[in-house]
């Protein structure tokens, strides 16, 4: 059965979209057949991180509007077997998207058999964040540790308890997950950053996955290579995590305590 992700939060900048191309890339190397789609019409990235761009030639409005099929629109990824990509226009403003239209092509890639179809959404409570949360059957909060992050987190779900299509047909609530990322113990233990214990206790939902703040993300997406594939860096290897837990597997958090150095150490702090 095909399972529907949303990737949102309430705050832009937090990592939504990076975390889509990885998420969905270690889907995909997992064997399993994955979609992501990017929801924010007129700002698309995806497209970008997952190092497309340039081969994009029909978009997710063409497909509601006629203009394009879904087989026409779909890009196959070329790091990834079983990956395909779904841009956004660029073009067209967010009143382009439906309600009509998204059903029609979710009914579409249902028809394809895809195990996984993820959702990028963008940022906020505007008409695309809305939309990409409707039909999910999950939901990523992503989130960094600072309270404007947290307090917007907060109120996406409470907009998925009562405006997800899950919540009109009074069915199962969608299953929500907390994604944190940038996170640093460093500066948890300085006090210059919230701690994941003091979200948890806020948000209250099942933490998925801690996402260190890396470098290497920065550069990995600037050369359109979702940070998943370097299997050097620590945040690759924390998302490779994510997807684990998403795949019902056991896998002990990391990258969650401050590393000391020997006279830390040494002293016993």
């Amino acid at each position: 059965m095909t399972r529907i992700i949303v990737v949102t939060s309430g705050k832009g900048g937090v990592g939504k979209t990076t975390s889509s191309a990885s998420i969905s890339t270690g889907l995909a190397k997992s064997g399993k057949k994955t979609v992501v789609i990017d929801f924010d019409v007129g700002l698309r990235n995806l497209d970008l991180i997952m190092g497309c761009e340039r081969r994009v030639v029909y978009d997710f409005i063409n497909i509601i509007q006629g203009e394009s099929t879904v087989n026409q629109t779909l890009i196959k990824d070329k790091h990834t077997k079983n990956l395909f990509i779904l841009p956004a226009s660029q073009t067209k403003d967010k009143e382009s998207l439906t309600y009509k239209g998204v059903e029609l092509v979710f009914q579409k890639l249902l028809e394809m058999k895809f195990d996984f179809i993820i959702c990028d959404s963008p940022a906020g409570i505007e008409r695309g964040a809305l939309l990409a949360l409707y039909f999910a059957d999950e939901a990523i909060i992503t989130t960094n540790p600072e309270i404007s992050s947290v307090r917007d987190s907060d109120r996406i779900l409470g907009i998925i308890s009562s405006k997800s299509k899950r919540a009109k047909d009074h069915r199962k609530p969608v299953k929500e997950y907390l994604l944190l990322t940038r996170y640093s113990p460093e500066k948890v233990s300085s006090g210059d950053m919230l701690s994941m214990k003091d979200i948890l206790e806020i948000l209250r939902i099942p933490l998925i996955g801690v996402i260190p703040e890396d470098s290497s993300i920065l550069k990995s997406s600037n050369q359109g290579f979702p940070i998943i594939l370097n299997k050097i860096s620590n945040a690759g290897k924390a998302y490779s995590d994510v997807v684990k837990r998403l795949l019902g597997k056991k896998t002990p958090l990391r990258f969650t305590t401050e590393k000391k150095n020997f006279f830390q150490r040494l002293f016993g702090r």
